[in-house]
């Protein structure tokens, strides 16, 4: 079995933000730019992809995290929409642990929220670097340069504007691109899906310089060779510039900043090139780390097909056909279809029945899926979210996910005993 897409054109991310903030709407726009979706969804409407249970649909919010595949540039991305409710802040938990990096997005009014501070605290956990997306450019009292600058003072990071709006409100036309110096501008007649690069206009060169020079300085700052080009005057390429921008954002030491509305198809091609040149491939996470059940010592597995199986199942969820779906991160090794895999905080065997690709609630059958790689599985009896599934001959157990205490417990009851049974078993769905 053959894999099909080089690990250094996957990227494995998660979009998180403040309710509100607009991540659906930009994941909608994102498969929908990618040709997943041939079709806009629209939250309000109802009928977002992503937002597929009848109670998202109903009340126009995230509740549970999906999961889709598209492909930009000759690169597979496997993407997750969490919630922004804090109510399933578990949910942005266990997506965070196994993804490689984050969109994070705010809202251009409302800027950083109370929720934007704890996922970001979550992604700052679990070491996930992550670019920012400045949503709602269109929307009355937008500013972007606020947003910029409480993202530095509450979430103690070190954003760099890459871009910067041309227009705002009702005037928002396009975006500013800071590292080509040039205006691109979008064909509403198309929803978004043509645009223009055009020289920026007068009224906005001066401006553009300006941010030019403070995004080079920010960058420069983390390069030496860059930083010894800059003092010397000597010009500096767009290539050195994504080169070392990818880098300073992959060690967590700044964070790129986009805009756009996503509502009004603007800003999403920028942003997903962002995803491709700034965001970690699984080549560029450390590798994982976990401890051998039978020595106790600790291990380290590095990202390759031919290294020894290592797995996390981090969420399980029932699907009406197909029963239990577990997902899974392969981090090393590979799984078939119809193989077994060892559950080595169970201490079981599981068979590997089918395996998934999953596009929200849709599934697209598979017969591998290699290390690097996010899939969903059916078959297995006795995994529960946060079990490590290995080779047998090489064990390695990983470090637990970590899930918030309960706030409030309830009791319920069957209204007639007849009920009992199917109740105990809802309840263990639920538990899973």
């Amino acid at each position: 079995m053959v894999r099909r897409v080089p690990l250094e054109k996957i990227r494995n991310i998660g979009i998180m933000a403040h309710i509100d903030a607009g991540k659906t709407t930009t994941t909608e726009r994102i498969l929908y730019y990618t040709g997943v979706s041939y079709k806009i969804g629209e939250v309000h409407d109802g009928a977002a992809v992503m937002d597929w249970m009848p109670q998202e649909q109903e009340r126009g919010i995230t509740i549970t995290s999906a999961a889709t595949t598209c492909a930009w540039k000759e690169h597979r991305i496997n993407l997750i929409d969490t919630p922004g409710h804090i109510d399933f802040s578990i949910e942005v938990e266990r997506s965070l642990r196994v993804l490689d990096g984050a969109i994070a997005v705010f809202c251009a009014v409302g800027g950083v929220e109370p929720q934007s501070e704890s996922v970001w605290r979550q992604a700052d956990r679990y070491h996930v670097p992550r670019i920012a997306f400045v949503n709602k450019m269109d929307r009355v009292g937008a500013d972007f340069f606020r947003v910029v600058s409480e993202i530095e003072k509450r979430l103690d990071a070190h954003p760099v504007a890459i871009q910067i709006p041309l227009g705002s409100s009702e005037n928002f036309e396009g975006v500013i691109d800071l590292i080509g110096m040039k205006a691109i501008i979008y064909d509403e007649t198309t929803l978004g899906a043509k645009f223009h690069e055009v020289e920026i206009p007068e009224s906005y060169r001066e401006r553009a310089e300006s941010y030019r020079e403070k995004m080079l300085e920010e960058i420069a700052g983390h390069d030496e060779t860059l930083l010894e080009k800059y003092l010397e005057g000597e010009e500096i390429t767009e290539t050195e510039i994504r080169r070392a921008l990818r880098k300073a954002t992959l060690q967590i030491e700044l964070v790129p900043v986009l805009c756009g509305a996503a509502f009004k198809n603007k800003g999403i091609q920028p942003l997903l090139d962002a995803v491709v040149d700034y965001l970690p491939s699984p080549k560029d996470i450390p590798a994982i780390r976990g401890i051998d059940p039978e020595t106790g010592k600790e291990e380290a597995r590095e990202v390759s097909e031919d290294a020894p199986l290592c797995a996390l199942a981090f969420k399980i969820t029932n699907d009406p056909y197909v029963g239990h779906l577990t997902y899974i991160r392969v981090y090393s090794g590979m799984i078939e279809a119809g193989s077994y895999v060892y559950n080595v905080a169970k201490q079981k065997r599981e068979r590997v029945g089918r395996l998934f690709r999953m596009h929200a609630n849709k599934q697209e059958r598979i017969d591998a899926v290699f290390a690097g790689d996010i899939a969903a599985v059916v078959g297995f009896q006795k995994t529960t979210t946060g079990d490590t599934l290995s080779d047998k001959r090489h064990p390695i157990l990983l470090e637990q996910m970590v899930f918030p205490d309960p706030v409030i417990s309830i009791a319920i009851e069957p209204k007639t005993q007849a009920d009992q049974d199917r109740l105990s078993n809802a309840l263990a769905r639920l538990a899973l």
